[in-house]
C-alpha cells in the first residue's frame, strides 16, 4: 500500500480518521481504515495528534503497542480471510468465530499468530511460514 514509508502510512490512517470525523466522503480504503478504527476507541485521541505519533516508535520491550501496526493488520487480516490467502485461513476463521462469536476477539487471536509468523521471518531473513501460521490458527481451536 504504502511500501516503507511509515509515515506516508501513518498520516493516510490520521487522515481517514479526520475525514471521517469532519463528515467528509471517504474513498474505499479510508473507509476499510475508519471501520477498524471505530473499533479501538483506545486509538481515536492518538489519531486526532498526527504531530505527536507519525515518527514516534512505539517499544515492545517498554510495554508498549504499535496502534498503527494493530490496526494493518486488522486489515491484513481482512484481506486474508476475503481473498483466503493462505489457503485455509477462510475456513479456519469461520471455525474460530463459531467458537468464539466474537469477530473482533477472533481477530485478536489471529494476530498472536500472524505476528509470530512474521517476526520468526523477519528474525531468521526467511518468507513467512504459512504452513506453521495455519498450525499456530489450527491450535486455536
Amino acid at each position: 500500500m504504502f511500501g516503507n514509508d511509515r509515515e506516508q502510512m501513518r498520516r493516510f490512517f490520521t487522515e481517514s480518521w479526520r475525514k471521517f470525523k469532519q463528515q467528509q466522503p471517504l474513498q474505499p480504503l479510508e473507509q476499510l481504515i475508519v471501520e477498524v478504527v471505530k473499533k479501538h476507541p483506545e486509538y481515536h485521541a492518538l489519531l486526532e495528534i498526527p504531530d505527536k505519533v507519525l515518527d514516534r516508535d512505539y517499544l515492545p520491550e517498554q510495554g508498549e503497542t504499535n496502534p498503527f501496526l494493530h490496526l494493518s493488520m486488522h486489515i491484513g487480516l481482512s484481506e486474508q480471510i476475503s481473498t483466503d490467502r493462505p489457503a485455509g485461513i477462510t475456513a479456519l476463521y469461520r471455525q474460530l468465530l463459531e467458537k468464539y462469536q466474537d469477530a473482533h476477539e477472533v481477530e485478536h487471536q489471529l494476530m498472536e499468530c500472524l505476528g509470530m509468523m512474521l517476526w520468526e521471518a523477519q528474525r531468521n531473513n526467511t518468507m513467512p511460514d504459512e504452513q506453521k501460521y495455519l498450525e499456530c490458527v489450527k491450535s486455536l481451536l
